[in-house]
């Protein structure tokens, strides 16, 4: 491995190069992964040594972090730094996609603490880095010693003009109606993440057989790559016998146990339950309390998988496809614009809308460039809704996640800013939880934007699905719980309208998921969906016709752009003058689109006028009151408009002769004109004299 590797492989006509044994050589595995001019170095690292557990629970400790390096489009950092901070929100999501799609392919009992690093080094503002960065993580991984031994390919799925499109360019992506990033190993499903425009579940699962089709091209190539010697994992043997004894005395009372209906009930009979087992074989396994709980933990696991897979039975009684009772309030907040309690079992979702100017977007700083988000959807979840203290910190990747996830749910079903200018803001705070609490965010938010009276397309709903597989037999549940999460082999989550689906998102546990499930999945998600449109349709079945007293109103006008220097005025003076004047907001694009808000509509309809005067064009044939800035032998120029004024000839002063264009106007005095020509040159020309055979004086 001391030597340079090149190797190359193509997708959909593109070829991608990987580089091994340049860079990052003191890493476990790394390359250097590019495709056009984007390029992500992927490193793997271990500990030497296995991480200590202190209460016996050995999870996966594994560490994903994506970064952006500035440098790699030619940019120096914003800020007073300048230099790359805390991770940015795509960052983020981009490491949980990473983590999502490689964390299955670990052999249980690796104990040694992990960490991926994917560090953008170039990008060309064409090529998404995200995907890249999936397949280089997987190559490292593969190429290390860490015993990873099952090759992941990715890729991102479009449809544009009707056809699915593989790794669709950035300026491609703005043209589609489906985001579709899909992980999977040879001949299965680990990961999918999408957003899309009411696809159908037929057109999804046509999008999820093409990526299939591209990811096991993908694996077929980093198999032919040379790979180091695996770290043994070994697995602590746990004494057969205390298994055996401990599982013929648990066994009688699993079923009661896990039957429970409530959540909080059943945690504390389990927990009960093993504090006394516990003490009934402390005397005969002794400083073994560990692997007790261990086996009383698999016996629970087994206990529920079976009652599922072999007599359909849930631990609350539902049926397979059956969702928890639901409950819908709306406009429970009296001063928010727009508020709704969405109640699904014991899970439940305060959501809550804000309405506010163009002025309140949120400046997103990317890799590739600037831009405005109108709508924003940040996800909060408190430690009381489990029933935990926990205190109060920023947000964590799962946070970001499942806010991104309901986000992408509702993007499609908003109005256009055209249509609609205001930012919207949804804040989703979970006030309980027992599974599922993006999906509630996602019902909660679509019935808080009906409450706030924006005009969307439809009603969006969200569910989460579970699998429970073993060997050949599965059975898929609709609307799991907590515990159904813990237990299950997935979580699948998917949300959308009556016309068809807006966000999917889908976890795997085990080693991978087949088309043909997902398929049968989706349909059974998608009757649970309508059922749960039905219930939210019941209790606010459309946008309410009035906005909130407490909303701003809002109107819109188009100037020409040439005229914004004249609306803002010299030091900003106009545009302040109004906004004092009249206490409303005035945020200005850069095409000429004006938007005036405010709780009052009579300082709005005010300040339009004022815009309108600011910013008006001189019209030939219409009256105007202005004031004479002037005077020259042959005529005075009258100002009519703020910056415009025009010449009023001296013949057109008056209806008798006029020899003197003193003996009629002094300077300042304001006098009526009437336009009546503009020259080649755009001189204005006006007349006194028509303005006064019409009868204005």
């Amino acid at each position: 491995m001391n030597e340079v590797i090149v190797s190359k492989f193509d997708v959909a006509g593109k070829t991608y190069t990987v580089e091994i044994g340049r860079m990052a050589k003191q890493a476990r595995g790394a390359c250097l992964i590019s495709v056009g001019e984007t390029a992500v170095l992927v490193s793997a690292a271990s500990a030497s040594k296995p991480k200590a557990f202190i209460d016996g629970n050995v999870f996966l400790p594994l560490t994903v972090d994506y970064k952006e390096r500035t440098y790699a489009a030619g940019k120096i950092p914003g800020g007073f730094f300048k230099r790359e901070g805390r991770s940015h929100e795509s960052e983020i999501l981009t490491s949980r996609l990473i983590d999502r799609s490689i964390r299955p392919m670990f052999p249980e009992g690796w104990d040694r603490e992990t960490q991926i690093s994917a560090m953008v080094v170039s990008s060309d503002g064409i090529n998404d880095a995200d995907v890249i960065s999936m397949i280089g993580t997987s190559i490292a991984l593969m190429i290390s010693d860490i015993p990873y031994d099952t090759p992941i390919g990715a890729v991102r799925i479009g449809k544009i003009e009707g056809k699915l499109v593989v790794n669709p360019t950035t300026e491609e992506q703005k043209l589609s109606s489906l985001d579709l990033v899909v992980a999977g190993t040879m001949d299965s499903l680990s990961m999918v993440e999408s957003g899309a425009k009411e696809l159908s579940e037929t057109e999804m699962i046509e999008a999820l057989s093409l990526a299939q089709s591209e990811v096991k091209k993908i694996c077929e190539f980093q198999l032919s790559l040379p790979r180091k010697q695996k770290v043994a994992v070994s697995i602590p043997q746990v004494n057969s016998t205390l298994v055996n004894d401990v599982c013929e005395y648990a066994k009688p009372f699993m079923g009661e146990i896990i039957s429970r209906k409530g959540k909080s009930e059943r945690d504390e009979a389990w927990g009960d339950f093993k504090k006394e087992t516990i003490t009934k074989f402390s005397e005969k396994y002794p400083e073994s309390d560990v692997h007790i709980v261990g086996a009383l933990e698999d016996l629970f696991y087994q206990s529920a998988r079976a009652l599922v897979l072999e007599k359909n039975i849930r631990a609350d009684g539902r049926k397979l496809d059956e969702i928890r009772p639901i409950e819908c309030l709306s406009s429970i907040l009296p001063r928010a614009h727009g508020s709704a309690l969405f109640t699904r079992g014991q899970t439940q979702a305060l959501a809550v809308v804000t309405l506010g100017s163009p002025g309140d977007m949120q400046i997103m700083d990317e890799l590739n460039g600037e831009y405005k988000e109108r709508f924003m959807l940040h996800y909060n979840f408190p430690g009381f809704a489990t029933g935990e203290p926990k205190p109060e910190r920023s947000p964590g990747r799962r946070e970001i996640g499942h806010g991104a996830l309901a986000k992408r749910a509702l993007y499609p079903i908003l109005p256009s800013q055209d249509v609609f200018p205001y930012t919207i803001r949804i804040v989703s705070d979970i006030l309980e939880s027992n599974g599922s609490s993006s999906m509630a965010s996602v019902c909660g938010g679509s019935l808080a934007l009906f409450d706030a009276g924006v005009n969307v397309k439809a009603s969006c709903a969200g569910i989460a699905m579970g699998l429970v597989k073993e060997g050949n037999k599965y059975a898929i549940l609709s609307d799991i719980m907590g515990m159904e999460d813990h237990l299950g082999d997935m979580d699948f989550k998917v949300a959308g309208s009556r016309d068809g689906i807006t966000a999917l998102q889908m976890d795997i546990k085990i080693k991978g998921l087949t088309v043909e499930i997902m398929a049968k999945a989706l349909e059974q998600a998608r009757q649970g969906r309508i059922k749960i449109l039905d219930i939210m349709d019941a209790a606010l079945g459309k946008p309410k016709s009035t906005m909130s007293a407490y909303a701003p109103k809002m109107v819109t006008t188009q100037i020409s752009p040439s005229k914004i220097g004249a609306l803002i005025g010299p030091g900003g003076k106009n545009i302040r003058r109004i906004q004092e004047e009249t206490g409303v907001k005035i945020d200005i694009e850069e095409d000429g689109r004006v938007f005036i808000s405010s709780t009052d509509s009579a300082a709005v309809d005010s300040a339009k006028t004022m815009v309108d005067f600011l910013t008006a064009e001189i019209e030939i044939g219409k009256i105007y009151k202005g004031r004479v800035t002037k005077i020259m032998n042959f005529g005075a120029f009258v100002e009519v408009l703020p910056g415009k004024e025009g010449l009023v000839h001296v013949s057109q002063l008056a209806e008798a002769h006029v020899k003197n264009v003193s003996d009629v106007v002094s300077e300042g005095d304001e006098i009526t004109v009437k336009a009546i020509e503009i020259d080649s040159q755009g001189r204005v020309n006006l007349s006194r004299k028509a303005a006064l055979l019409e009868g204005h004086k």
